[in-house]
């Protein structure tokens, strides 16, 4: 059973997605938040598998949520100590992080991917592309629709405050196989689709996709993205 923390600051939104996601099969609803401090607190006592936040927060607001979700041993936020929850030296479990952003915000997408997020998937996604995405979070895997992908791309050029990734070695260290998996993870494919396209098993995909994230010295998958522009394996579209 995976479960969900809503997070939205409209509560009409709440209650659509919540009452979509509680009638899903193996999908459960454990909680809601309507701002930032409220996601971070309900996010430490509920330890959802994913959290499932709308990107109209403010963008500062929002990078620090994600922050505090992703990283919860980083400890509770400073202005809210009064109800923010103990944290002791047993580390907290992570919940997942499932954007949902409109397509004029997509340039915000590195930033949050940077700060922790899990995923990104348009706000006009239709429940079928929501239920899949939440699944592949919650299994650990990122969740990047082809149009943000482009929009990773370009936020990431233009922004001049982002280091290289340190790479442990460059796309010829790469198998023939692992240069075909980086090339559909680029292009924003999941797990299932490139196991479907390779004619491999999604564990094998996983292996995969974890020989090469070792192999370029890269921690998330949407780092593995950037080394593919970087080093010329693929080319956005003119």
């Amino acid at each position: 059973m995976v479960s969900v923390l809503v997070v939205h600051d409209q509560s009409l939104q709440r209650l659509a997605l919540r009452t979509l996601l509680a009638a899903e099969p193996g999908l459960t609803v454990v909680g809601e938040a309507a701002d930032g401090d409220e996601a971070i607190r309900a996010s430490a006592a509920l330890r959802p598998d994913v959290v499932l936040m709308d990107s109209q927060l403010s963008r500062a607001d929002a990078l620090d949520t994600i922050r505090h979700i992703a990283r919860p041993a980083a400890g509770p936020r400073t202005r809210t100590p009064a109800v923010a929850p103990a944290f002791t030296g047993e580390a907290a479990a992570a919940s997942r992080i499932l954007m949902l952003t409109a397509p004029e915000q997509e340039a915000d997408a590195w930033a949050a991917l940077r700060a922790g997020a899990g995923g990104f998937l348009l706000n006009d996604a239709d429940p079928a592309e929501l239920i899949a995405a939440i699944r592949v979070v919650a299994a650990g895997d990122a969740v990047i629709t082809p149009g943000l992908t482009r929009a990773l791309i370009d936020a990431v050029r233009q922004h001049d405050t982002v280091r290289p990734l340190p790479r442990a070695s460059g796309p010829g260290a790469l198998t023939g196989r692992e240069r075909d998996v980086l090339i559909a993870v680029a292009a924003g494919w999941t797990n299932a689709e490139i196991a479907q396209w390779l004619h491999i098993a999604p564990t094998t995909v996983k292996t995969h996709v974890s020989n090469v994230l070792a192999k370029i010295g890269a921690r998330a998958r949407v780092q593995a993205v950037t080394f593919a522009y970087e080093s010329g394996l693929i080319r956005p579209a003119a």
